[in-house]
Protein backbone atom coordinates (compact mmCIF):
# COMPACT_ATOMS: atom_id res chain seq x y z
CA UNK A 1 0.00 0.00 0.00
CA UNK A 2 1.43 3.09 -0.95
CA UNK A 3 2.33 5.86 1.24
CA UNK A 4 -0.58 8.32 0.11
CA UNK A 5 -3.16 5.77 0.35
CA UNK A 6 -2.34 4.52 3.59
CA UNK A 7 -2.40 8.60 4.66
CA UNK A 8 -6.04 8.54 2.33
CA UNK A 9 -7.68 5.58 4.53
CA UNK A 10 -6.37 7.25 7.89
CA UNK A 11 -8.10 10.15 6.90
CA UNK A 12 -11.07 8.19 5.88
CA UNK A 13 -11.38 6.27 9.50
CA UNK A 14 -11.11 9.74 11.32
CA UNK A 15 -13.83 10.84 9.37
CA UNK A 16 -15.93 8.05 10.36
CA UNK A 17 -14.36 8.14 14.05
CA UNK A 18 -15.95 11.97 14.02
CA UNK A 19 -19.24 10.93 13.15
CA UNK A 20 -18.87 12.37 9.76
CA UNK A 21 -21.55 10.61 7.64
CA UNK A 22 -20.50 11.29 4.01
CA UNK A 23 -17.36 9.04 5.34
CA UNK A 24 -19.86 6.03 5.87
CA UNK A 25 -20.42 5.48 2.16
CA UNK A 26 -16.92 5.01 1.04
CA UNK A 27 -16.28 2.83 3.58
CA UNK A 28 -18.96 0.37 3.10
CA UNK A 29 -18.24 0.31 -0.71
CA UNK A 30 -14.78 -0.45 -0.01
CA UNK A 31 -15.58 -3.52 2.54
CA UNK A 32 -17.56 -4.77 -0.20
CA UNK A 33 -14.42 -4.76 -2.92
CA UNK A 34 -13.74 -8.42 -3.63
CA UNK A 35 -10.04 -6.97 -5.34
CA UNK A 36 -7.14 -8.39 -3.39
CA UNK A 37 -6.00 -4.79 -3.01
CA UNK A 38 -8.69 -3.44 -1.91
CA UNK A 39 -9.33 -6.07 0.67
CA UNK A 40 -5.90 -5.52 2.13
CA UNK A 41 -7.31 -1.94 2.60
CA UNK A 42 -10.55 -2.53 4.21
CA UNK A 43 -8.71 -4.73 7.05
CA UNK A 44 -6.35 -2.06 7.76
CA UNK A 45 -9.33 0.06 8.18
CA UNK A 46 -12.02 -2.44 9.93
CA UNK A 47 -9.04 -2.89 11.95
CA UNK A 48 -7.96 0.26 12.70
CA UNK A 49 -12.02 1.21 13.86
CA UNK A 50 -12.38 -1.69 15.70
CA UNK A 51 -9.40 -1.22 18.29
CA UNK A 52 -11.55 2.03 19.02
CA UNK A 53 -14.87 0.94 18.80
CA UNK A 54 -14.58 -3.16 20.34
CA UNK A 55 -15.15 -1.86 23.85
CA UNK A 56 -17.05 1.10 22.79
CA UNK A 57 -19.01 2.94 20.16
CA UNK A 58 -21.74 2.63 19.27
CA UNK A 59 -24.86 0.53 21.58
CA UNK A 60 -26.13 -2.55 18.41
CA UNK A 61 -29.40 -4.09 19.29
CA UNK A 62 -30.47 -6.96 17.05
CA UNK A 63 -34.15 -7.72 15.50
CA UNK A 64 -34.56 -11.18 14.48
CA UNK A 65 -37.65 -13.32 13.64
CA UNK A 66 -39.46 -15.36 11.09
CA UNK A 67 -41.18 -13.43 8.07
CA UNK A 68 -44.03 -11.60 8.76
CA UNK A 69 -43.52 -11.10 12.20
CA UNK A 70 -43.33 -7.49 11.10
CA UNK A 71 -39.36 -6.72 11.95
CA UNK A 72 -39.32 -3.91 9.75
CA UNK A 73 -42.57 -2.16 11.07
CA UNK A 74 -40.66 -2.25 14.46
CA UNK A 75 -37.38 -1.44 13.29
CA UNK A 76 -38.84 1.97 11.51
CA UNK A 77 -40.57 2.86 15.09
CA UNK A 78 -37.46 1.82 16.97
CA UNK A 79 -35.62 4.51 14.46
CA UNK A 80 -38.22 7.47 14.90
CA UNK A 81 -38.05 7.05 18.47
CA UNK A 82 -34.23 7.28 19.21
CA UNK A 83 -34.04 9.87 16.45
CA UNK A 84 -36.77 11.67 18.86
CA UNK A 85 -34.28 12.10 21.51
CA UNK A 86 -31.64 13.37 18.86
CA UNK A 87 -29.75 9.98 18.90
CA UNK A 88 -27.97 9.18 15.35
CA UNK A 89 -28.98 5.71 13.96
CA UNK A 90 -27.46 3.50 11.66
CA UNK A 91 -29.55 0.32 9.95
CA UNK A 92 -27.70 -2.71 8.83
CA UNK A 93 -30.85 -5.05 7.20
CA UNK A 94 -29.83 -7.82 6.09
CA UNK A 95 -32.73 -9.06 3.65
CA UNK A 96 -33.60 -12.73 1.40
CA UNK A 97 -31.53 -12.61 -2.21
CA UNK A 98 -32.88 -12.68 -5.14
CA UNK A 99 -31.77 -15.87 -7.29
CA UNK A 100 -31.91 -13.88 -10.59
CA UNK A 101 -29.36 -11.04 -9.25
CA UNK A 102 -28.29 -11.96 -6.08
CA UNK A 103 -29.08 -8.68 -4.91
CA UNK A 104 -31.31 -7.49 -1.76
CA UNK A 105 -35.01 -8.04 -2.36
CA UNK A 106 -36.65 -5.59 0.42
CA UNK A 107 -34.18 -3.22 0.54
CA UNK A 108 -36.98 -0.88 -0.79
CA UNK A 109 -39.70 -1.33 1.50
CA UNK A 110 -40.76 0.24 5.05
CA UNK A 111 -36.85 0.42 6.38
CA UNK A 112 -35.84 2.76 3.56
CA UNK A 113 -38.99 5.06 4.75
CA UNK A 114 -38.93 4.81 7.96
CA UNK A 115 -36.20 7.69 7.89
CA UNK A 116 -33.60 7.54 4.98
CA UNK A 117 -34.38 11.16 3.98
CA UNK A 118 -33.14 11.96 7.81
CA UNK A 119 -29.15 12.94 8.25
CA UNK A 120 -29.63 11.22 10.98
CA UNK A 121 -29.98 8.23 10.11
CA UNK A 122 -28.22 5.45 7.24
CA UNK A 123 -29.83 2.48 6.36
CA UNK A 124 -27.64 -0.20 4.61
CA UNK A 125 -29.73 -3.14 2.86
CA UNK A 126 -27.07 -6.22 2.50
CA UNK A 127 -28.03 -9.43 0.65
CA UNK A 128 -28.17 -12.71 2.41
CA UNK A 129 -26.89 -14.35 -0.65
CA UNK A 130 -26.39 -17.93 -0.34
CA UNK A 131 -25.99 -18.25 3.50
CA UNK A 132 -29.31 -20.26 5.10
CA UNK A 133 -31.07 -17.67 6.80
CA UNK A 134 -28.05 -15.99 7.72
CA UNK A 135 -26.41 -13.01 8.03
CA UNK A 136 -24.07 -11.56 4.67
CA UNK A 137 -20.62 -11.74 4.92
CA UNK A 138 -20.33 -8.38 4.67
CA UNK A 139 -22.55 -7.62 8.33
CA UNK A 140 -19.45 -7.61 10.67
CA UNK A 141 -17.63 -5.41 8.71
CA UNK A 142 -20.59 -3.22 8.27
CA UNK A 143 -21.53 -2.71 11.95
CA UNK A 144 -18.24 -2.19 12.67
CA UNK A 145 -18.22 0.81 9.98
CA UNK A 146 -21.54 2.11 10.82
CA UNK A 147 -21.00 1.61 14.85
CA UNK A 148 -17.92 3.90 14.21
CA UNK A 149 -20.03 6.90 13.19
CA UNK A 150 -23.68 6.62 14.62
CA UNK A 151 -24.74 6.42 18.13
CA UNK A 152 -27.51 3.23 17.98
CA UNK A 153 -26.93 0.71 15.27
CA UNK A 154 -30.13 -1.79 14.39
CA UNK A 155 -29.19 -4.89 12.77
CA UNK A 156 -32.41 -6.51 11.23
CA UNK A 157 -32.01 -10.37 9.92
CA UNK A 158 -33.99 -12.75 7.09
CA UNK A 159 -34.78 -14.70 10.93
CA UNK A 160 -35.23 -17.86 8.95
CA UNK A 161 -32.59 -20.67 10.53
CA UNK A 162 -29.34 -19.66 11.58
CA UNK A 163 -29.55 -16.07 11.78
CA UNK A 164 -30.87 -15.90 15.12
CA UNK A 165 -27.33 -17.11 16.63
CA UNK A 166 -25.21 -14.75 13.97
CA UNK A 167 -26.41 -11.57 15.10
CA UNK A 168 -26.03 -12.74 19.00
CA UNK A 169 -22.73 -12.15 18.13
CA UNK A 170 -22.83 -8.78 16.46
CA UNK A 171 -24.81 -7.34 18.89
CA UNK A 172 -25.56 -5.97 22.67
CA UNK A 173 -29.10 -7.05 22.79
CA UNK A 174 -30.83 -9.48 20.10
CA UNK A 175 -34.64 -8.65 20.53
CA UNK A 176 -36.77 -11.97 18.71
CA UNK A 177 -40.03 -10.76 17.07
CA UNK A 178 -42.65 -13.11 17.65
CA UNK A 179 -45.59 -13.67 15.18
CA UNK A 180 -49.08 -14.22 17.15
CA UNK A 181 -49.94 -18.06 17.06
CA UNK A 182 -46.42 -18.73 15.52
CA UNK A 183 -46.67 -22.13 17.63
CA UNK A 184 -46.97 -23.47 21.03
CA UNK A 185 -43.96 -23.61 23.95
CA UNK A 186 -42.60 -27.04 22.53
CA UNK A 187 -42.56 -25.40 19.12
CA UNK A 188 -40.29 -22.49 20.63
CA UNK A 189 -38.29 -24.72 22.49
CA UNK A 190 -37.82 -26.86 19.28
CA UNK A 191 -36.59 -23.75 17.55
CA UNK A 192 -34.24 -22.91 19.82
CA UNK A 193 -36.19 -19.56 20.43
CA UNK A 194 -35.68 -19.31 24.00
CA UNK A 195 -32.54 -19.70 24.38
CA UNK A 196 -30.56 -16.84 22.44
CA UNK A 197 -32.81 -13.62 22.09
CA UNK A 198 -32.32 -11.03 25.49
CA UNK A 199 -35.70 -9.66 24.70
CA UNK A 200 -39.09 -10.83 23.19
CA UNK A 201 -41.27 -8.65 21.16
CA UNK A 202 -44.62 -10.35 20.85
CA UNK A 203 -45.66 -7.97 17.68
CA UNK A 204 -49.14 -6.77 16.24
CA UNK A 205 -50.69 -6.84 19.84
CA UNK A 206 -53.71 -5.59 18.32
CA UNK A 207 -54.62 -9.17 17.35
CA UNK A 208 -55.65 -9.13 21.34
CA UNK A 209 -56.16 -12.87 22.57
CA UNK A 210 -53.99 -14.71 20.26
CA UNK A 211 -51.24 -12.32 21.04
CA UNK A 212 -51.81 -12.45 24.62
CA UNK A 213 -51.57 -16.32 24.23
CA UNK A 214 -48.14 -16.40 22.33
CA UNK A 215 -46.96 -13.83 24.80
CA UNK A 216 -47.91 -15.97 27.92
CA UNK A 217 -46.42 -19.24 25.91
CA UNK A 218 -42.88 -17.22 26.03
CA UNK A 219 -43.26 -16.10 29.20
CA UNK A 220 -43.91 -19.29 30.51
CA UNK A 221 -40.72 -20.69 29.16
CA UNK A 222 -38.59 -17.92 29.23
CA UNK A 223 -36.40 -19.29 31.62
CA UNK A 224 -36.01 -22.81 30.60
CA UNK A 225 -33.37 -21.89 27.67
CA UNK A 226 -29.76 -23.38 28.37
CA UNK A 227 -28.25 -19.85 28.87
CA UNK A 228 -25.49 -18.45 29.91
CA UNK A 229 -26.23 -15.64 32.10
CA UNK A 230 -29.41 -15.05 34.90
CA UNK A 231 -30.28 -12.73 32.64
CA UNK A 232 -34.15 -13.90 31.67
CA UNK A 233 -35.85 -12.64 28.90
CA UNK A 234 -38.80 -10.10 29.01
CA UNK A 235 -41.57 -10.96 27.52
CA UNK A 236 -43.10 -7.39 25.83
CA UNK A 237 -46.78 -6.68 24.25
CA UNK A 238 -46.08 -4.42 21.15
CA UNK A 239 -48.03 -3.16 18.18
CA UNK A 240 -45.82 -1.32 15.86
CA UNK A 241 -48.19 -0.25 13.60
CA UNK A 242 -50.43 1.19 16.50
CA UNK A 243 -47.36 2.39 18.67
CA UNK A 244 -48.49 0.50 21.80
CA UNK A 245 -46.09 -1.43 24.31
CA UNK A 246 -42.82 0.82 22.76
CA UNK A 247 -42.51 2.47 26.27
CA UNK A 248 -42.18 -0.94 27.94
CA UNK A 249 -39.85 -2.63 24.80
CA UNK A 250 -37.57 0.01 25.37
CA UNK A 251 -37.42 -0.45 28.93
CA UNK A 252 -36.62 -3.89 28.80
CA UNK A 253 -33.63 -3.04 26.31
CA UNK A 254 -32.25 -0.53 28.93
CA UNK A 255 -32.95 -2.76 31.84
CA UNK A 256 -30.66 -5.43 29.53
CA UNK A 257 -28.13 -3.11 28.96
CA UNK A 258 -27.83 -2.28 32.79
CA UNK A 259 -27.52 -6.14 33.73
CA UNK A 260 -24.79 -6.24 31.42
CA UNK A 261 -23.06 -3.29 33.28
CA UNK A 262 -19.09 -2.08 31.97
CA UNK A 263 -17.35 -5.60 32.51
CA UNK A 264 -20.84 -7.73 30.66
CA UNK A 265 -20.74 -5.87 27.96
CA UNK A 266 -16.95 -5.95 27.39
CA UNK A 267 -17.25 -9.82 27.46
CA UNK A 268 -20.08 -10.09 25.35
CA UNK A 269 -18.53 -7.85 22.38
CA UNK A 270 -15.23 -9.82 23.15
CA UNK A 271 -17.12 -13.03 22.62
CA UNK A 272 -19.12 -11.58 19.24
CA UNK A 273 -15.42 -10.80 18.17
CA UNK A 274 -13.92 -14.31 18.45
CA UNK A 275 -16.94 -15.97 16.92
CA UNK A 276 -16.29 -13.57 13.48
CA UNK A 277 -12.48 -14.65 13.81
CA UNK A 278 -13.34 -18.26 14.21
CA UNK A 279 -16.21 -17.94 11.50
CA UNK A 280 -13.72 -16.32 9.05
CA UNK A 281 -10.94 -18.96 9.43
CA UNK A 282 -13.28 -21.82 8.66
CA UNK A 283 -14.96 -20.69 5.86
CA UNK A 284 -11.65 -19.60 4.29
CA UNK A 285 -9.64 -22.63 5.42
CA UNK A 286 -11.91 -25.38 6.17
CA UNK A 287 -11.41 -28.03 8.61
CA UNK A 288 -8.55 -29.17 7.08
CA UNK A 289 -6.33 -25.96 7.05
CA UNK A 290 -6.99 -25.42 10.92
CA UNK A 291 -5.71 -28.86 11.94
CA UNK A 292 -2.43 -28.27 9.20
CA UNK A 293 -1.79 -25.44 11.75
CA UNK A 294 -2.56 -26.61 15.01
CA UNK A 295 -6.34 -26.92 15.36
CA UNK A 296 -8.60 -25.74 17.40
CA UNK A 297 -7.06 -25.74 20.39
CA UNK A 298 -4.40 -23.46 18.95
CA UNK A 299 -7.31 -21.09 18.10
CA UNK A 300 -8.54 -20.32 21.10
CA UNK A 301 -4.87 -20.29 22.95
CA UNK A 302 -4.28 -17.27 20.16
CA UNK A 303 -7.89 -15.59 20.81
CA UNK A 304 -7.07 -15.66 24.53
CA UNK A 305 -3.58 -13.92 24.19
CA UNK A 306 -5.20 -10.97 21.91
CA UNK A 307 -8.49 -10.54 23.85
CA UNK A 308 -8.25 -6.24 23.05
CA UNK A 309 -7.12 -6.96 19.42
CA UNK A 310 -9.06 -6.41 16.37
CA UNK A 311 -10.99 -9.54 15.45
CA UNK A 312 -10.33 -8.48 11.93
CA UNK A 313 -6.42 -7.93 11.98
CA UNK A 314 -6.40 -11.27 14.16
CA UNK A 315 -7.98 -13.05 11.28
CA UNK A 316 -5.70 -11.40 8.57
CA UNK A 317 -2.41 -12.63 10.27
CA UNK A 318 -3.63 -15.89 11.67
CA UNK A 319 -4.71 -16.30 8.12
CA UNK A 320 -1.39 -15.71 6.54
CA UNK A 321 -0.02 -18.58 9.37
CA UNK A 322 -2.75 -21.33 8.33
CA UNK A 323 -1.56 -20.65 4.54
CA UNK A 324 2.23 -20.86 5.59
CA UNK A 325 1.84 -24.17 6.83
CA UNK A 326 -0.37 -25.06 4.05
CA UNK A 327 2.56 -24.59 2.41
CA UNK A 328 4.63 -26.63 4.36
CA UNK A 329 6.72 -23.37 5.46
CA UNK A 330 5.63 -23.63 9.23
CA UNK A 331 2.75 -22.48 11.30
CA UNK A 332 4.13 -18.88 12.58
CA UNK A 333 5.60 -15.92 10.92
Amino acid sequence: MSSRRARALADLGERLLARERAAVAPALNLVDDRRPEARKEAAALLAALEEKTLLGGARRIGLTGAPGAGKSTLLGALVQRFRSRDQTVGVIAVDPSSQRTGGALLGDRMRVRSGSADPGVFIRSLAARDQLGGLAEAARASVTIVAAAFDVVLVETVGVGQSEGEVADLVDTLVYVAQPGAGDLLQFMKAGILELPDVVAVNKADLGPMAERTANELMAGAGMGERTTEWVPPVVLVSAQEGTGLDELEAALESHLESLGPNGLQERRRRGRDAGVRVSLERRYGSHGLAAWGGHAKLEARLAEAQDHSGFALAEALGQEIESALRGGGSDL
